[in-house]
C-alpha cells in the first residue's frame, strides 16, 4: 500500500506539471529505484537502521513556478553522488554484510584449489597423493576419490568465513579511515592501511582458526573423519579444545605480513588504476589478484608450517618425544619453531615452498573475487540507502 501510494503521488506530480519531461523522468526514475530497491530488501533490513547520512549528499528542494496561473512543481538537483562519496558514508553494518558475503563466496568458489594446496603442502605424502601440479591433483582426486571429494569440509569453511570476513572488512575500513585522517588527512596512507590490516587480521583469525583446523583435516588424503562434527568431536576428545587454536600464533605470524602486503599493494594499485576511486570492477579484480599473488608467494613458508600444525600429519623419521636420536612414528608439532625445524629436517629449504604454485593459483582469483564482491555489495547497499533517502525526501516535499 505504501509503495502504491508513493507511485500514485509521483504520477499526480507529473500530471500537475503539465507533462513536463523532467518531472516525468524523475517519476520514472523513482519507480525504477523502488523496483530495484526490492532486490536489496534483505540487506537493507540488516543495515538500514544503522546507516549514517552519506557525505556529499545533495539536498532536495521543491521549486514552485507559476506559468499562466498554473503552479508547476519541479525538483531541484537530486543527482546521486559518485562512488567516491559512498564508501565514506557507509556504515559499519554495511561493511560487515558486504564482507561476510565476499568471504563466503571467495572461500566456496576457490575451495577445490584450497584442497589441492593443503595436500601439496604435505611433508610426507603417500604415493597416491603425490601430484605434479594443480590440474593433475584435481584430476586424480576426482578420478580416484569422487567428484565431490575436493569439496569436503566446505560447510565448516562457510560457517567460519562469514563472521570472520565481516569482522575483517569492518575493522579494516574503520581503522583505515580513522588512522588515515590522523596520519595523512585527505590522502591515502600506506601506514594506516598496514596497521588497519594487522588489527583486522587478529579478529579474522580468531574467528576463522577453528574452521581452518577442521577443514584442513578433512582435506587430507585418507582423512579418518566421517564429517565436520565427527572431526570436531575427535579433536576435542583426543587433543583438547586448545587444538583448535594450536596454529593461531603461526596463523597470525603468517597473516599479519600477508595482510600488510596485501592491503598496501591493493591500495597502491588502486591509486594507479583507479585514482578517482570510482566503482570499477576491473580495477578491483586486477588489484586484488596481483596483491594476493605477491602476498601469497612471500608468505608460503609460514603457510607450510601452519598446515603442518593444523593437520598434525603422521611423520616418519622424527625423533620421538623425549629422545634425542631415537626414531618415532609421530608426535605432536607444538609451535612455530618446532614446525620450522620439522619442515627443514624433512624437506630442507625447498620444503618451505611446497605448494607455492597452488597457493598463488588459489590466492589470485580468491582475492580478486573477495575485493570485487565486497566493493559491489558495499556500493550497492549504500547506493540503495541513499536512493531511498532521496525518494523519501521527494515524497515529503510533495506532501508539503
Amino acid at each position: 500500500m505504501e509503495a502504491d501510494g508513493f507511485l500514485r503521488r509521483r504520477r499526480m506530480t507529473a500530471e500537475r506539471a503539465g507533462g513536463d519531461a523532467g518531472v516525468a523522468g524523475a517519476s520514472a526514475g523513482a519507480e525504477v529505484r523502488w523496483l530495484g530497491g526490492r532486490i536489496w530488501g534483505v540487506s537493507e533490513s540488516l543495515v538500514g537502521s544503522l546507516s549514517p547520512r552519506i557525505g556529499g549528499e545533495t539536498e532536495i528542494k521543491t521549486v514552485i513556478q507559476f506559468s499562466g496561473g498554473a503552479p508547476e512543481v519541479t525538483l531541484a538537483d537530486t543527482s546521486e553522488p559518485d562512488y567516491e562519496g559512498l564508501p565514506q558514508g557507509a556504515s559499519t553494518s554495511t561493511h560487515m554484510v558486504a564482507g561476510a558475503v565476499a568471504g563466503i563466496m571467495e572461500h566456496c568458489l576457490m575451495f577445490p584449489i584450497d584442497c589441492v594446496k593443503t595436500r601439496m603442502q604435505s611433508l610426507q605424502p603417500e604415493p597416491a597423493a603425490r601430484y605434479r601440479n594443480v590440474m593433475d591433483a584435481l584430476r586424480r582426486i576426482i578420478t580416484t576419490e569422487g567428484v565431490w571429494r575436493p569439496m569436503r569440509g566446505l560447510n565448516a569453511t562457510a560457517v567460519g568465513a562469514g563472521p570472520a570476513h565481516a569482522l575483517y572488512f569492518a575493522c579494516y575500513e574503520k581503522l583505515k579511515k580513522s588512522l588515515g585522517d590522523i596520519i595523512h588527512p585527505g590522502a591515502n596512507s600506506h601506514l594506516a592501511n598496514g596497521v588497519a590490516g594487522c588489527v583486522s587480521t587478529l579478529l579474522h583469525d580468531a574467528a576463522m582458526n577453528p574452521s581452518e583446523v577442521v577443514k584442513q583435516r578433512l582435506q587430507m588424503y585418507n582423512s579418518p573423519y566421517r564429517g565436520v562434527m565427527d572431526c570436531v568431536r575427535a579433536v576435542w576428545q583426543r587433543e583438547g579444545p586448545g587444538a583448535f587454536y594450536r596454529s593461531y600464533t603461526t596463523q597470525l605470524t603468517m597473516n599479519v605480513p600477508f595482510q600488510v602486503l596485501h592491503f598496501m599493494t591493493y591500495e597502491s594499485l588502486q591509486e594507479l588504476l583507479n585514482p578517482h576511486r570510482q566503482y570499477n570492477p576491473s580495477s578491483h579484480m586486477v588489484s586484488g589478484a596481483l596483491a594476493g599473488a605477491i602476498a601469497a608467494a612471500a608468505t608460503t613458508p609460514l603457510d607450510v608450517c601452519k598446515t603442518l600444525l593444523n593437520t598434525q600429519e603422521s611423520l616418519v623419521g622424527l625423533p620421538a618425544a623425549g629422545q634425542g636420536g631415537g626414531q618415532g612414528t609421530h608426535r605432536h608439532i607444538t609451535g612455530l619453531a618446532h614446525a620450522f625445524r620439522t619442515v627443514y629436517r624433512l624437506g630442507g629449504l625447498p620444503g618451505f615452498f611446497k605448494g607455492v604454485q597452488a597457493r598463488v593459483v588459489y590466492q589470485m582469483p580468491s582475492t580478486a573475487i573477495s575485493w570485487s564482491v565486497y566493493e559491489f555489495f558495499k556500493y550497492g547497499i549504500t547506493r540503495h540507502q541513499h536512493e531511498k533517502r532521496i525518494a523519501h525526501g521527494e515524497e515529503e516535499s510533495i506532501r508539503t
